[in-house]
């Protein structure tokens, strides 16, 4: 059979818009196609190869595992779950860990549990969940109405209730919505799809504070942000700001389908045999996988060379602009790195990444004002330094058009 870009068109449903590039080789950050062209590779399949393709430790557990077991129902439990579970409590907040395949599975348990919490220790009038206008939390339905983007969410019929959202970095905004009826405030820790927008110590700190004066549950979104992404192990680190629950996914498996909800035992409680659960989650191949990624990236070596790597991206990047005058904003934190677009592009962030393609470079948008780069968080150096260099030839390309 000739798997070719037109093939897409006739077999899958046209929800997406995929690049005439197929990539099918991968090692390390660097990718090639059908016609063996090659890439750098600064997207990370959105900031979920936090190390890059093919490491040896995730295909090594990947393939040990396989000649093992792959899957078991949840009537029974398995190891590798209960291996990754211990090193995410060990090393968090939480006490009690929930596995999905993904980050909107995830979201949703969250989301659920919060309900299920309120339900259970104040009373039914305690349902409404605050979350941010441009905030972005899965496609499921219930997360893609908690997300504050209502392209994602409109046009399927009537929206789960008593869901609200305030402005990101606005304290006021969530003061005038947050109540004894607010049950959860669910949160990304550094706003990813929205444009790559950190928080504020000021906002970050009072949205933990209002939660606590209103007996409402703080939920951060770590899809993104979580497994090494900012520097830290999960980004809440480095906010000096505990979340109650907290979703993991992406990075998590280094590029094998996972998702995790961490949380206390005090609220985990609530989640009683039957009110929740998952076909594939916690299954043993994806389990031993993140488990791999997890004790690779958790070292003082990996999440400190992401704040090195931060660093040389924003020179990089600022440099380029320096000669090309094309970004209003470069900003992120560890290897989640936003470059916003000034006015003289405005809208176009999709024509920068597609004449980064052109050049070998794989990037990402965040929006249609905003390139997005979340490339491996163990990139070599050369790579960053080739990727710019190519990544500077297709800005070059737009202005001189």
């Amino acid at each position: 059979m000739t798997v070719t870009r037109a093939l897409f068109d006739d077999v899958m449903v046209p929800n997406y818009s995929p690049a005439a590039v197929i990539p099918v080789r991968g090692e390390g950050s660097r990718v090639w196609d059908q016609e063996n062209k090659e890439y750098i590779d600064f997207a990370g399949g959105i900031a979920v190869n936090c190390l890059g393709h093919c490491h040896p430790a995730l295909v090594g557990a990947l393939k040990e595992q396989g000649e093992k077991i792959w899957h078991l129902s949840n009537v029974m439990t398995n190891e590798p779950a209960l291996r990754l579970a211990k090193k995410l409590v060990d090393s968090t907040f939480a006490e009690k860990v929930y596995f999905a395949n993904s980050g909107a599975e995830a979201n949703e348990a969250a989301l659920k549990l919060a309900r299920r919490w309120a339900l259970d220790v104040h009373g039914e009038q305690k349902t409404q969940i605050i979350s941010f206008k441009k905030g972005f939390h899965g496609r499921t339905f219930f997360t893609v109405t908690v997300g504050g983007q209502p392209a994602y969410s409109d046009g399927f019929g009537p929206k789960p209730g008593d869901i609200v959202h305030a402005e990101y970095n606005n304290l006021d905004s969530l003061k005038e919505l947050i109540s004894d009826k607010t049950c959860a405030v669910m949160l990304e820790p550094i706003q990813g799809e929205g444009g790559i927008v950190p928080p504020t110590k000021e906002f970050i700190e009072g949205v933990r504070q209002l939660c606590d004066e209103n007996n409402a549950l703080l939920i951060f979104d770590e899809v993104q942000s979580g497994v090494g992404r900012t520097g830290e192990l999960f980004a809440y680190m480095g906010l000096g700001v505990n979340p109650d629950i907290l979703a993991s996914a992406k990075a998590l498996g280094g590029g094998f389908p996972i998702g995790a909800m961490l949380t206390t035992t005090e609220l985990a409680k609530h989640l009683k045999i039957g009110t929740h659960g998952s076909t594939y989650g916690g299954n043993p191949l994806a389990c031993a996988v993140a488990e791999a990624a997890f004790d690779t990236v958790n070292t003082k070596e990996v999440l400190d060379g992401v704040k090195e790597r931060e660093a040389i991206f924003k020179n990089k990047l600022a440099e380029i602009n320096d000669k090309y005058d094309v970004f209003k904003d470069i900003r992120g934190q560890g290897l989640l790195v936003g470059a916003e677009l000034n006015d003289k592009y405005t809208g176009r962030a999709k024509d920068f990444l597609s004449a980064a393609l052109d050049q070998g470079v794989m990037s990402l948008v965040a929006g249609a004002n905003v390139i997005r780069f979340t490339p491996s968080l163990v990139i070599p150096m050369a790579d960053i330094e080739e990727g710019m260099a190519r990544f500077e030839k297709g800005v070059a390309n737009i202005v001189n058009a």
